[in-house]
């Protein structure tokens, strides 16, 4: 990214308004109850019938019980439901004999008629679940009676399931002292412990071809976590906020960690491909409660996103023909919390739209890497580059734009000092450019600059004393590269053909002054029409709270709602609403094209040599990938993609000063004062003990609220003033002497 001042961000969305365009694989949605707590829905053998888990007093259930709905209904509501548990004390975890004729499921009924307390709520606020000691397993007919009891030991039995073959019942009990898997027999007999490990393993379903088991599992491993463990579960309690998926043979044997995601990953069940689980989780969350349905291979690669809409989507289970789909979620609730049972049919999508975090690893790594040296425009190391992306863009088959080469070919002038002439060199750098002719009636161009600093021979660097040193740009840009050349393949290699022809340009000669773009864009071809560009820019360092820059927002009308729409769970988006910024989306916006711009902030590697692979957040590359492809697949089926100028008062004009702070300021919408990201070494900042995270509140007795009252404020400074500076850091107010 070039160097530039930095655009303000106008606001955070607060309120998400998820709708069910990004649930490509959920299609035909119904609502199949209505009030109360509706859980754990599991298709009998036959697929016409579920078995739920349902708390709702309107209807009696004050209590969790056993319902059974019959899908072969009409109009299939809440008052369809009949109760097939006895209505006494506590049940869980219902699931279908091998006749569809009997349910088994877990109650406490048999200990006490009354319905046992839930886990009183802790002072410290820790989220508990209650292993019951009085579940026992049962197996009851289609009219409630029960037939059998399955389990008659202390402690927890429950969360038992069927093997698809019939041969087998698998279920968590406590009768080891721990919470293990055990199996037994259809007819209870034979009983086998299948898991050893410390910590909670439930929640376990069979594959289709009933070889395997998926389970989740919270497994405790510092002295703190199993000493919390242990004292819990001595109290029949466990903390379930942090749990993993797992898998293994139906003996026990080849036992494999699928996913490595962090805090509560449950209820996860195969795919019918038995190749892939489905599971809730809400690893992505950043602030409160949000579970969504994801899927995920059993090598633990490929996760993807299924549900997109409300806070809480969990238990899903496939019907026996592959073709339905149910789970319950918070959607569409009359009360707020209430969760009800959706089915849905499933479609299976293109795999090839999967991003494949591994091409975005290989694509940085290798431009990243020092044999490049940096990729300075015009450089070897920039050829090296140009010559690695026209060998992708041949691989995947795309066309040269314009004309017979993918190298476009420019000059330009630098000056390596600004105040003196004759030190202005020529630049012979290379654009490299493809097309994907899907014969549409319009054009997306998706673009990032793939130029760096190289050696620091232009002295763009942030770093002081730093000529000769690989300024290798993983973040800046090989990250926005690697993102155009994995869109390139996702579309280029999809079955799908869309409503719109794509450009993926990758520019050179960013870093001087977006040279390549301003080319690009003054030398389009007679007739070829650009209808949006979305521009990548510093993708690689996604933060904890996962904070996404989206610019370009104000250009057209149709922005606001798209980008909130498609967002993958757990971003937080900030909105500039500017046409106008340092990188190569405005040399398109000046040509009346809307456009888009994604950035994931600026940090203290900026500009610097340190600017490495090993710094790089892959998981949030993947995930602004997908969601760009999202946003670029559906921005393809709209009719028109108007174009709208940005107000002056929104980009707001740039005062002149004379003088430099050397500071990164945060590109988030703070009213406070203007935050700082990253401080350059020797600048006046940096030299009166400014450092990234302080406040900048006041110059002298200019006070600032954002970015443009620090500009103001800095255009009225003089070289060589000396003035207090303040600045809030830890909370506390500091005042700063600093020499301009």
């Amino acid at each position: 990214m070039k160097q530039s001042t930095p655009l303000i961000c106008v606001a955070f969305f607060s309120l998400s308004f998820f709708i069910s365009a990004q649930e490509k694989n959920l299609q035909n949605i119904q609502k199949l109850t209505f009030g109360g707590d509706n859980a754990e829905a599991y298709f009998s053998p036959d697929g016409k019938k579920l078995t739920m888990q349902v708390t709702n007093p309107a209807i009696g259930a004050h209590c969790d019980q056993i319902y059974l709905l019959d899908l072969t209904k009409k109009n299939i509501g809440t008052k369809d439901l009949q109760l097939v548990s006895t209505g006494d004390g506590r049940t869980t975890c219902s699931f279908f004999m091998p006749d569809g004729k009997h349910i088994l499921y877990a109650s406490t009924h048999e200990s006490n008629k009354a319905c046992p307390e839930k886990p009183a709520p802790r002072s410290d606020g820790k989220y508990l679940w209650q292993v019951y000691a009085e579940f026992d397993i049962y197996v009851a007919d289609l009219k409630g009676k029960i037939t059998k009891k399955l389990t008659d030991s202390p402690g927890y039995d429950a969360e038992a399931v069927v093997s698809p073959d019939g041969k087998y019942i698998v279920f968590t009990s406590m009768r080891s002292g721990d919470l293990e898997l055990w199996r037994m027999d259809i007819d209870g007999k034979n009983l086998k412990q299948l898991t050893s490990g410390l910590g909670y393993d439930g929640g376990a379903f069979f594959s289709r071809d009933s070889k395997k088991l998926v389970f989740r599992s919270s497994r405790p491993t510092s002295p703190e976590e199993i000493k919390d463990y242990k004292e819990l579960l001595a109290q029949n309690l466990v903390a379930p906020t942090n749990m993993e998926i797992y898998t293994m043979n139906i003996d026990g044997s080849d036992l494999k960690q699928v996913t490595h995601l962090g805090k509560a990953n449950w209820s996860p069940y195969f795919h019918p491909s038995d190749k892939k689980i489905v599971f809730s989780s809400n690893h992505h969350s950043t602030r409160g409660y949000d579970f969504q349905i994801y899927s995920v291979d059993l090598d633990g690669n490929n996760l993807k996103q299924i549900t997109y809409e409300s806070m809480f989507n969990a238990f899903p289970m496939f019907s026996p023909d592959g073709k339905k789909f149910v789970f319950s979620s918070n959607r569409q609730g009359d009360k707020p919390n209430e969760t009800n049972v959706f089915i849905a049919d499933w479609v299976d999508t293109d795999e090839s739209e999967n991003v494949a975090e591994k091409n975005l690893r290989n694509h940085i790594t290798y431009l990243a890497s020092d044999d490049l040296q940096g990729r300075l425009a015009g450089s070897l190391g920039e050829k090296k580059a140009s010559d690695y992306l026209v060998k992708e863009f041949k691989k995947l088959k795309l066309q040269p734009f314009p004309g017979k080469d993918y190298i476009q070919s420019f000059e330009y002038a630098v000056k390596l000092n600004p105040h003196e002439e004759s030190t202005s060199v020529k630049i012979n750098a290379r654009n490299v450019i493809g097309y994907l002719d899907n014969k549409g009636s319009k054009t997306i161009l998706i673009g990032a600059h793939y130029d760096h600093l190289g050696l620091n021979e232009h002295h763009n660097s942030t770093l002081m004393n730093s000529e000769g040193q690989i300024h290798n740009g993983a973040d800046d840009n090989a990250s926005g590269v690697s993102t155009v050349l994995e869109l390139a393949r996702m579309f280029s290699q999809n079955k799908t053909k869309e409503k719109a022809n794509y450009i993926f340009a990758l520019f050179s000669g960013e870093e001087d002054g977006l040279m390549g773009s301003k080319y690009m864009a003054d030398h389009l071809p007679t007739g070829k029409k650009i209808d949006l560009m979305i521009n990548l820019d510093m993708v690689g360092r996604l933060n904890k709270d996962k904070d996404l820059s989206v610019g370009g927002v104000g250009t057209s009308p149709l922005f606001s709602n798209y980008i909130e729409k498609y967002k993958p769970a757990g971003v937080n988006i900030a909105i500039d609403s500017s046409g106008v910024g340092p990188s190569d989306h405005t040399s398109f916006y000046l040509k009346d094209i809307p456009v888009l711009f994604l950035f994931t902030g600026t940090h203290s590697d900026y500009h610097k040599p340190s600017d490495d692979t090993e710094k790089i957040n892959f998981e949030g590359v993947r995930m602004i990938t997908n969601y760009v492809f999202g946003l670029a697949n559906a921005l393809s089926e709209a009719e028109k993609i108007p174009f709208t100028k940005t107000k002056m008062s929104e980009s707001k004009s740039v005062p002149k000063y004379k003088v430099t702070l050397g500071i990164m300021p945060s590109y988030a919408d703070t009213k406070d004062g203007l935050h700082i990201d990253g401080v350059t070494d020797n600048r006046p900042g940096a030299n009166a003990g400014m450092v990234a995270g302080d406040v900048l509140t006041k110059i002298g007795k200019c006070e600032i609220k954002e970015v443009y009252s620090y500009m103001e404020c800095l255009a009225k400074v003089n070289s060589g003033e000396e003035l207090p500076v303040t600045v809030v850091r830890d909370g506390k107010e500091m005042i700063l002497k600093v020499k301009f």
